[in-house]
């Protein structure tokens, strides 16, 4: 089968397309035939070795990915070759035409989705749940800012945030990630590259600030953020390429927090417990990812410079 395999962390170009043994399902496992595979930033820092990552090379990159399943060894429950199926965290990196899974990293697509909107699921939604519930502590009626609102998991936050009846504000950088906010039925929706933007938040909000934030670059945003807390307000710092000075008595003043969301140290129930959610979502029609760009397999370098350098709106895929 055809994969893109990485041998030395560097630059995009280190990731190459090339032919690699086929995929046998072992015990409890199903082996999946990928139609599309989904870029996070994460996949970037992996193939780098930025932000601390030092993956095992040489390796496959990809944690999410969706088309149907291809063969399931017999203990693996509730599988049936040939169903159309999204998959989140496989065993095997998902740049690929083949991967690996447990049982529980494999979920059913709805027929409504495309392929390439099931492998915008995994890492995106997952992110944003968890931002939004197990570590923003949402409830009905609060106030959440998405700050960068236009990229999978901000999306992604939308929609979920407006499932569970919070009042939603978003911010984009251009004309287009504004008109997509508004596509996605946001209450107010910001330009964070004009000035005076954090002002009329805070006027949006009566003044009162909003209960969470949910942050996809602390910073360049998270002096500013603290400001733009309620009372007991929460920032959830979803992604941050380098260092921030905040001053703590915004937050002492609000008895406001600032909360990290990573891959480290979570329980397998939390991460059950958002999928479940996510899945009964998806089956009501209520979330419905967003493509901004789909790139061939084989050009799995330029969809990492297009995720770093932000170049689309919704999600970059790869078709397998």
């Amino acid at each position: 089968m055809k994969a893109i395999r990485v041998h030395e962390t560097g630059a995009p170009e280190v990731m190459v397309f090339e032919d690699v043994p086929e995929l046998a399902a072992g015990a409890g496992e199903i082996v999946v035939r990928l139609h599309a595979a989904g870029v996070n930033p994460v996949d970037t820092y992996l193939r780098s070795g930025a932000q601390g990552y030092s993956p095992a090379l040489p390796y496959t990159p990809g944690m999410d990915g969706a088309g149907v399943i291809a063969s399931v060894d017999a203990d693996a429950e509730g599988a049936a070759p040939g169903a159309r199926v999204y998959v989140h965290h496989a065993l095997t990196g998902t740049y690929a035409e083949y991967c690996l899974c447990r049982a529980a990293q494999v979920h059913p697509l709805p027929a409504a989705l495309s392929f390439a909107q099931g492998a915008a699921i995994g890492v995106p939604y997952g992110t944003a749940h968890r931002a939004l519930f197990a570590r923003g502590g949402a409830q009905s009626g609060e106030t959440v800012l998405v700050h960068g609102a236009s990229g999978g998991v901000g999306v992604a936050a939308i929609q979920l945030a407006r499932a569970a009846k919070l009042r939603v504000f978003g911010t984009a950088g251009s004309e287009a990630g504004m008109r997509l906010l508004g596509e996605q039925g946001v209450d107010a929706a910001f330009n964070h590259h004009e000035a005076g933007y954090q002002d009329a938040i805070l006027e949006a909000t009566g003044g009162k600030g909003a209960d969470i934030i949910i942050e996809m670059l602390a910073n360049v945003n998270l002096g500013a953020d603290c400001k733009l807390l309620a009372v007991r307000g929460r920032v959830v710092v979803v992604g941050s390429r380098g260092p921030v000075e905040i001053n703590a008595r915004d937050l002492m003043m609000r008895n406001a927090d600032i909360r990290g969301l990573g891959p480290r140290g979570v329980p397998e129930h939390e991460i059950a417990e958002a999928f479940n959610a996510i899945d009964r979502l998806l089956a009501q029609g209520a979330l419905i990812p967003v493509i901004g760009k789909e790139f061939p397999l084989a050009e799995a370098p330029a969809a990492h410079d297009a995720v770093i350098q932000q170049k689309a709106f919704g999600k970059i895929v790869l078709a397998c």
